[in-house]
């Protein structure tokens, strides 16, 4: 509820003053009132979804508040704790979880297992501090500092979160996940995250050597008794070593795809794919792993249940939903469903194949061969964080790439010669004004279905009124109904090219826009008629277009009195 000045009076009126008793001592500035009585009286006369607001209270304000009793838009009715440490006071999240070193690996795989299914319901869009930061332990970083395992996977969480945000934030594509970037003073720049690998690589490095203790022979263990074994069941150890190796180096290869993927002009997209091939083999021993922590769990091989957030089944040990939903105020607390363990890690194998795809493309320069890419890509719906890294690299500090000016991509793609880039017409506005649209037709054609297609019908009008600009620029460098077949007005000539390609921009444009209705089943069937005459006469249109630009290349191209601008490069 809001309660503004107008209110206050009639609380005063009907409530006694009971400051003196309040746990919250009144100021100069403060004075507390029982509201019970006012909230008595108004409950009698209001009827269901009316509210008490003030002048001033607007749609944002009623969307954001809360509703006193309502489980999911009362941000403390359904909290089992008040805050974070009095969860961990209570037992929520124990370091060590257990004295029992087996029950203790068994708890912490389970944990990686449930960040695994929160991270991937991050990633559909939900709030991070009701996934990821679900888990005390990463909101608590001091209490892991005594466990070597469960401290250095906290941190590498926490830095990938970090990374992944960034990414988003940078794109600013996220508008169809409006949580997605939110963090709500959340602890995402832990001091010593930084060193996360290198701390990941020393545990890895020690559970390799007790898997080689365990599979030595026997003639051979005396030399690595030293070796301090990672549980006290010795039939257990190879089975618990794997399992974790995997979920480890999954983990590793993963922070280096988004490290690799950052680089500037696609330098680190090789390196990204070989971290990709690795990841995803890691994903099937994660996936293979399940049978023995099942086993071990229940005594059975056998999946009781689809909902299961980890491999085992068992239930993660330190998390609880509602953990920071008071931090997360005004907005009221989503309801959120977490992914299942093998949803989660069907995610990460598609988002991971959709990374792949993006860093095999070749980075053509070419505007057309692009277009073809992006549209091709965005129809196997990729989710946010595929998108994200897809648009950051097409557009770099201005340029496609970061390695070719937008300018001599349109010079190009209009069929004409980059000794054109030297021309003193390209200094005009409006093609600064044309290369900076085609950089955000390139991010919106990287958003998901339903915004590119808004924006898609939005930006059509930016095209037409950059034809107008560059068509009246024409006919003052050529005159009116004159002709430049002749060659000797070398402006005019570049003019009437882009004119061309702009045109058939636009109608690529329109024709994408009418394709994105039935991808998102906007047509009904009574529609399909009118909307397939659409497309016949925008794909004629795009055709002819097409062939008046090879033909007006070809053409100037075979006129030797022609100035050296117009000559066609293949």
């Amino acid at each position: 509820m809001d309660w503004k000045s107008t209110e206050q009076a009639s609380m005063e009126r009907h409530a006694p003053n009971h400051s003196s008793s309040s746990s919250i001592p009144a100021t100069e500035n403060t004075v507390w009132a029982d509201a019970s009585p006012l909230l008595d009286t108004v409950c009698k006369e209001l009827r269901d979804g009316e509210l008490i607001h003030g002048d001033n209270f607007n749609l944002y304000a009623a969307m954001s508040a809360l509703e006193i009793m309502d489980p999911k838009m009362d941000s403390g009715i359904i909290n089992k704790y008040a805050s974070v440490d009095e969860a961990i006071e209570d037992g929520l999240a124990p370091v060590p979880i257990s004295i029992d070193k087996t029950v203790d690996v068994q708890c912490i795989i389970d944990i990686i297992d449930h960040l695994l299914a929160c991270e991937a319901t991050w990633h559909k869009g939900h709030s991070l501090a009701q996934t990821v930061f679900s888990c005390a332990y990463l909101v608590r970083p001091e209490r892991t500092l005594s466990h070597a395992l469960l401290d250095s996977y906290c941190k590498v969480i926490r830095a990938t979160c970090k990374a992944v945000t960034t990414i988003v934030s940078d794109a600013r594509t996220h508008e169809e996940e409006d949580l997605f970037t939110m963090s709500y003073g959340l602890p995402l720049n832990v001091e010593g995250d930084e060193k996360c690998l290198s701390l990941l690589n020393a545990v890895e490095e020690n559970i390799s050597r007790q898997l080689r203790a365990c599979k030595a022979p026997l003639s051979k263990r005396k030399p690595l008794e030293d070796i301090e074994p990672l549980q006290t069941n010795f039939d257990l150890e190879e089975g618990y070593c794997k399992a974790l190796l995997c979920r480890l180096r999954f983990r590793k290869h993963f922070c280096h795809v988004l490290s690799c993927m950052r680089r500037p002009q696609g330098r680190g997209l090789e390196l990204a794919r070989k971290h990709i091939a690795s990841c995803i083999s890691e994903l099937g021993s994660i996936l293979n792993s399940a049978e023995f922590l099942m086993f071990n769990a229940y005594g059975t091989c056998e999946d009781g249940t689809e909902d299961r957030t980890t491999a085992s089944g068992r239930q993660a040990i330190g998390f609880d939903a509602n953990l920071n939903s008071r931090i997360s105020a005004p907005t009221p607390p989503r309801s959120i469903k977490i992914l299942s363990w093998k949803k989660a890690i069907k995610y990460f194998e598609n988002l991971l194949h959709h990374l792949d795809i993006i860093c095999s493309y070749p980075l053509d320069p070419s505007l057309d061969a692009l277009l073809r890419f992006v549209a091709q890509f965005q129809k196997a719906q990729p989710d946010l964080v595929a998108r994200v890294h897809l648009q950051l690299l097409l557009v770099q500090d201005g340029k496609l790439y970061g390695r070719y000016p937008v300018l001599a991509v349109i010079i190009r793609a209009a069929r004409l010669t980059e000794v054109i880039m030297r021309h003193d017409i390209l200094k005009n506005e409006y093609f600064v004004q044309l290369g900076q649209i085609v950089i955000n037709m390139l991010k919106i054609l990287c958003t998901n279905a339903a915004w590119q297609r808004r924006k898609l019908g939005k930006i059509l009008q930016d095209w037409r009124a950059i034809y107008s600009q560059l068509e009246l620029a024409f006919r003052k460098e050529s005159g009116e109904g004159s002709s430049i077949s002749n060659g000797e007005n070398a402006s005019a000539g570049i003019l009437k090219h882009i004119l061309i390609w702009v045109e058939e921009q636009t109608y690529w444009i329109a024709h994408r826009f009418l394709v994105l209705g039935f991808e998102l089943e906007l047509y009904s069937p009574s529609e399909y008629c009118m909307v397939y005459w659409y497309l016949s006469v925008v794909l004629i249109r795009l055709a002819e277009k097409k062939h008046l630009k090879m033909t007006v290349s070809d053409g100037s191209g075979r006129h030797t009195s022609t100035s050296r601008l117009f000559c066609f490069q293949g």
